[in-house]
């Protein structure tokens, strides 16, 4: 028994060695993961990392942009860490100085660089989709254009790399999520059976409004005329029926110039055309805001019939024909006053 009491006395000495040799690797594995990077004192880096990237591509990644000067750590701090199957997609600012275990929980919580992709509101579907394609920090083909209206107007942030379908689907899932809010608290008694209708009457809104901040009035014109049986009279809606949103040109001394509405156009009928037309177009002309939007749901109380823009950036409102003839044409003085004066 005498080689088991060797073994025994070995284990005895080796063993506070060994645990001390462990503990020592130990402390330099810390020291390593959490010191600062490589390229301390130059710029912030730019790293983007696609979907699907495990620790290992992303580890060379990090490498060949002289993040990290070693990839098995960077695999062992994230082993270290659990966070394997943790690291989030996306393109990300890395400090130059940035150590292992900072870029780490960088990337745990997705701290990605964001980009702004605008839809503006009033803008067509077609619009809205061209410039979704345009846009340099999406990816993949181009999905089916939605039907005309279906966008809620904004600015989003999306990550490098998200899709164009998927930006599709963010935008008309947002304008679901409104509407389903909006209908269920829409004021009582209004003249419009559906949801889609509101949109419809929110697009018209938009186009005559533009955001200025006097939807709710601008509605509630509407809203009295569809009450009284009376034709909306909008011309944005004309306009939709002849070109669809894009706005009409004349040419002058060989440029293209935008130009109004002639009177062959306003008499001339379209299933757009409200002069011509009882209650709505049979789609919105527009993605409309959210203004215009709650506008129709919740429509200011009045008694007006008619409005014109007033010259200031705003419109002035009429309850009979006569009052808003005298506005129609203080409205025209101004115009003619402006041409004259370029």
């Amino acid at each position: 028994m005498k080689w088991v009491t060797r073994a025994l006395v070995a284990l005895l000495v080796l063993a506070p060695i060994a645990a001390g040799g462990a503990f020592a690797a130990y402390q330099w594995f810390l020291g390593q993961i959490n010191e600062p990077g490589p390229m301390e004192g130059a710029e912030n880096q730019i790293v983007l990392i696609p979907r699907g990237a495990g620790t290992i591509r992303i580890g060379e990644q990090l490498a060949e942009q002289g993040l990290i000067e070693d990839t098995r750590l960077f695999r062992l701090a994230s082993r270290y860490y659990e966070l394997d199957s943790s690291l989030k997609a996306g393109e990300y600012s890395i400090p130059a100085d940035a150590s292992i275990t900072e870029i780490l929980r960088l990337m745990e919580e997705g701290d990605v660089i964001l980009h702004p992709v605008q839809v503006i509101e009033g803008s067509t579907i077609a619009q809205a989709m061209r410039a979704i394609e345009a846009s340099e920090v999406l990816t993949g083909d181009m999905p089916e254009t939605p039907e005309e209206g279906s966008f809620l107007p904004d600015t989003y942030m999306v990550t490098r790399g998200t899709t164009r379908a998927e930006v599709v689907q963010l935008l008309m899932g947002a304008q679901d999520t409104l509407l389903d809010e909006i209908w269920a608290n829409r004021q009582s008694d209004l003249p419009l059976a559906s949801p889609e209708e509101a949109v419809i009457l929110a697009s018209i809104v938009e186009k005559e409004t533009g955001s200025v901040g006097d939807e709710d009035l601008v509605a509630s014109v509407f809203i009295n005329r569809l009450n009284r049986g009376m034709r909306l009279q909008s011309d944005p809606t004309i306009i939709y029926g002849i070109s669809q949103g894009e706005r009409l040109t004349r040419t002058v001394n060989g440029q293209e110039v935008q130009r109004g509405l002639y009177r062959s156009e306003i008499d001339r009928y379209t299933p757009y055309n409200t002069y011509q037309i009882d209650r709505l177009p049979p789609t919105p002309i527009c993605n409309p805001s959210e203004a215009a939007l709650r506008a129709v749901l919740q429509p200011a109380e009045s008694d007006y019939l008619f409005f014109v823009a007033d010259g200031e950036g705003h419109h002035v409102f009429a309850r009979t024909n006569a009052e808003h003839n005298r506005n129609v044409a203080r409205w025209r003085q101004i115009e003619r006053s402006r041409r004259n004066a370029q």
